[in-house]
């Protein structure tokens, strides 16, 4: 289930929607103590079920990264489980409820994927998640193109029924007592600076880093700028998420 490399303080690592650890290579490679999550949460269709699933085989105490719907999986680990997260970050995210029209726009990629290939959906979804600087990369899409491919239409669809079934995050944020980044990247079409800055405003002492010239997947278009906030956010003392 996990990729690993590591002996220090544990930290795991939570991909999102049609991701897995290669999105993450840059920091696994540079942050030893790294895990990722590497099987899609074993197509998981619920938020809670993707959550009880990283616990069944998580350290007693570990530091908490999540990105996109990993970040609500995040928030779902400590809701079950506080005592066991020592720190978190939560990066390109929201925890707003369905929005009017969401369910409509990810079913038509569904359909879409259903009627003429998921190369298809992916080839629709991926270019708006990223960053200017990173559409013209080439390697880089090629990269975050075959990461997606290999979740699959089952995946997709399975994460799809997740994030549409979402669970209410307003109780976990107000108990949040550990160390907290958000972190967003200032290209991010899909999830703004301006919904980050609410999210951090709403979890005591939480701070928001900017990345500038990096869309929703930060982690893997602006890698060393991503990497020096973790090692900064890993020198905070860590505590429990509550008491």
């Amino acid at each position: 289930m996990w990729i690993e490399a590591s002996l220090r303080e544990d930290l795991l690592i939570l991909p999102g929607l049609m991701c897995d650890a290669g999105m993450f290579a840059a920091t696994l490679a540079a942050l030893p103590q790294a895990r990722a999550i590497d099987d899609h949460y074993g197509g998981a269709d619920a938020i809670g079920v993707m959550a009880e699933h990283v616990l069944a085989s998580a350290p007693d105490c570990f530091a908490l990264i999540g990105h996109s719907m990993g970040a609500r999986v995040a928030l779902e680990v400590i809701a079950r489980a506080p005592d066991r997260v020592t720190r978190l970050m939560i990066a390109d995210t929201g925890v707003h409820g369905v929005r009017e029209g969401e369910a409509e726009s990810r079913y038509a990629l569904r359909d879409l994927g259903r009627r003429e290939g998921f190369d298809r959906l992916v080839d629709a979804w991926l270019p708006p998640m990223v960053g200017e600087g990173a559409r013209a990369d080439a390697a880089l899409m090629a990269a975050l193109r075959a990461m997606c491919l290999r979740a699959g239409q089952a995946v997709f669809e399975a994460q799809t029924e997740a994030l549409l079934h979402r669970p209410d995050t307003d109780a976990v944020l107000q108990a949040v007592a550990c160390p907290v980044t958000v972190v967003v990247g200032d290209e991010d079409q899909w999830s703004s600076v301006a919904q980050h800055e609410a999210i951090a405003a709403r979890i005591a002492g939480a701070v928001l880093h900017v990345i500038p010239g990096a869309g929703h997947m930060a982690p893997a278009e602006k890698p060393e700028a991503f990497n020096a906030l973790i090692r900064e956010w890993l020198d905070v003392p860590a505590i429990p998420s509550t008491t």
